[in-house]
């Protein structure tokens, strides 16, 4: 993937298809510099499956941050991506939807104190009319609050029996209505 001369990455996000591990290679130039650009690797062999041979994380999505890489994001000029499937039961394997996106450094010129300073306040009361009494919502809310207490300290660690075997379902089980 090719970009502006000048890219910094905030983030690169993407959906995985069968691939058990990314790794994120980025083509730097060094700011001010003629020299030619270089490749360093940010991000190497980040698993994306539990196991390559199962297919938890198998299609799932991911999200790649900058404070994950080990090689800082900036000036970046190219990102390879490189996909490893080490088995043999996954024939295709992919990344789909990948985006990346820049990173953006904080506008200084404003502060909050500033945006505060330049809010107006107004006199104007709202409009009350039709809202619950104020100290019934309270109360009924400090009632509800006391009864999820209870049944917290209520609640029972045992099994609820639900007929599944290491996650599965069998169907001889279900009653169909």
């Amino acid at each position: 993937m090719s970009f502006p001369p000048v890219f910094q990455i905030e983030e690169i996000t993407f959906k995985n298809y069968y691939t058990a591990y990314v790794t994120v290679r980025l083509l730097r130039r060094s700011p001010g510099q003629e020299a030619p650009a270089k490749w360093c690797t940010a991000l190497r062999d980040l698993p994306l499956m539990d196991n390559p041979h199962t297919e938890g994380g198998s299609q799932d999505y991911y999200s790649i941050h900058r404070t994950q890489m080990q090689a800082e994001a900036d000036h970046v000029v190219s990102v390879r991506l490189i996909l490893r499937q080490p088995s043999s039961a996954w024939l295709t394997f992919s990344l789909e939807d990948v985006k990346i996106f820049p990173h953006l450094e904080p506008d200084p010129e404003k502060e909050v104190s500033d945006w505060l300073s330049d809010l107006t306040l107004v006199d104007q009361h709202p409009d009350l009319e039709g809202l619950p009494d104020p100290q019934t919502v309270s109360s009924s809310i400090q009632q509800m609050w006391a009864l999820t207490e209870v049944m917290q300290t209520n609640q029972t660690t045992a099994s609820i029996g639900r007929f599944d075997v290491d996650g599965c379902y069998d169907i001889n089980l279900l009653s169909l209505t």
